[in-house]
This record gives structure tokens, sequence and C-alpha cells, in this order.
């Protein structure tokens, strides 16, 4: 079952996480691009995305030179039901 979305979240965040976690096979670092290619948002969808979760501090960059993410600790815990979506509301 998808654990509720925080009321700032969209479902473009979820697919997002979703897709960086790559439920049952290893997490993934990705680029914007990459990101956008997988899922059914444009790069620019992403990157906003990819901006405000950073700030709630869902993901990290795994090398920011180069602009790739991947899930945070705090990303992981939220999708597996661990940090409750009211938690998300006042963690910027």
């Amino acid at each position: 079952m998808r654990v509720p979305l925080a009321d700032w979240m969209t479902p473009a965040d979820r697919s997002i996480l979703e897709r960086l976690q790559n439920e049952g096979n290893d997490e993934l670092v990705l680029t914007p691009a990459l990101i956008a290619e997988n899922t059914d948002y444009a790069r620019t969808t992403v990157r906003e995305h990819l901006g405000t979760l950073l700030e709630h501090e869902l993901v990290e960059y795994h090398d920011e030179e180069r602009a790739i993410y991947r899930l945070s600790e705090k990303g992981r815990a939220f999708l597996a039901g661990e940090i409750d979506a009211a938690e998300l509301e006042n963690s910027e």
C-alpha cells in the first residue's frame, strides 16, 4: 500500500521518489532527465519537484556538480511508512 502524501506533495513527487527507490531492485541514482524519461513528467517538472524534495530532505545529491540525485534516509523512511505525512508538513 502506498503511503499518504503530505499536503504539499503531488503525484509527481511520489513518482520521483518511487523511481529512485526502484522497488524490488537496487536503488537508483538519476539525473532529472533520466527520471523524466522513466516517468510521465517533463524534465522541467521533475527538476522543480526535485528542488522541493531536496528542501524537505527526501532526496539528496549523489553528485551535486552533475545534478545526480538519490533517496535520502528520510526519503526511504517515508516510503517505508516510518515517517507520517504530517511530519513532513513543517520540515523545510
